[in-house]
């Protein structure tokens, strides 16, 4: 088994490159790393449901977001880096043909095709009925289902209180269905699980399954 890890060097050492690594998870030996062309605060991993690629989104602060695909290939990783610098992976479709974005300035959600990446739809904040000058699409939301998305707008109300608001979707063609009950007090507690359900924190910081 494979265990990915991304070494933030180039902010963490000052120097070099970042690394990304595949590691036996049986022994710890590092099988092979890549230099990344990033300096990244921070990566998050999303394995493709196929089993042999892995996603990786490298969070660069004010400068962007960077998205990697790679997998451990004849003692390699063999990598790709697709050709954005300035947008966010947000999540995997189960059936793993389609993914989601987010832009790093949050004007819109796009739907990709895999592995080309390829846009099949965008969504944004005025085709969820909000003025685009005042409501932001937040990096967060994913894939209720293959056909179906949730993306999540923010904004703020006459007294400055932040608000959230997440909208269902259909990643394939962008059409609106609908709005769906938070379930939770702040947007980033949400995590699709691709099966219909999704998961947030209950008051009492236990887990809640919710399903449509």
């Amino acid at each position: 088994m494979i265990v990915w890890v991304f070494r933030p060097d180039a902010m963490a050492r000052g120097t070099g490159a970042d690394q990304w690594l595949a590691v036996d998870a049986g022994t710890g030996r590092v099988m092979a790393q890549v230099d990344l062309c990033s300096a990244g605060h921070g990566g998050r991993h999303f394995a493709h449901p196929e089993g042999r690629h892995m996603l990786l989104n490298v969070g660069e602060g004010q400068d962007g977001s960077l998205i990697y695909r790679g997998r451990f290939e004849n003692g390699r990783i063999e990598l790709t880096e697709y050709p954005w610098p300035d947008r966010v992976l947000v999540d995997v479709a189960p059936g793993g043909r389609h993914f989601m974005t987010v832009d790093h300035d949050q004007h819109d959600a796009a739907f990709h095709a895999y592995p080309d990446g390829a846009v099949v739809a965008r969504v944004t904040a005025e085709s969820l009925g909000h003025d685009p000058a005042g409501v932001f699409v937040e990096w967060v939301g994913g894939y209720l289902g293959d056909d179906t998305a949730v993306v999540t707008v923010i904004g703020e109300a006459d007294d400055e209180e932040e608000w959230f608001e997440r909208y269902i979707v259909d990643p394939r063609t962008g059409e609106v269905r609908g709005q769906l009950a938070p379930f939770s007090a702040e947007q980033y507690d949400f995590e699709p699980l691709g099966d219909g359900s999704w998961l947030t924190t209950a008051d009492d910081h236990r887990l809640q399954r919710h399903a449509r």
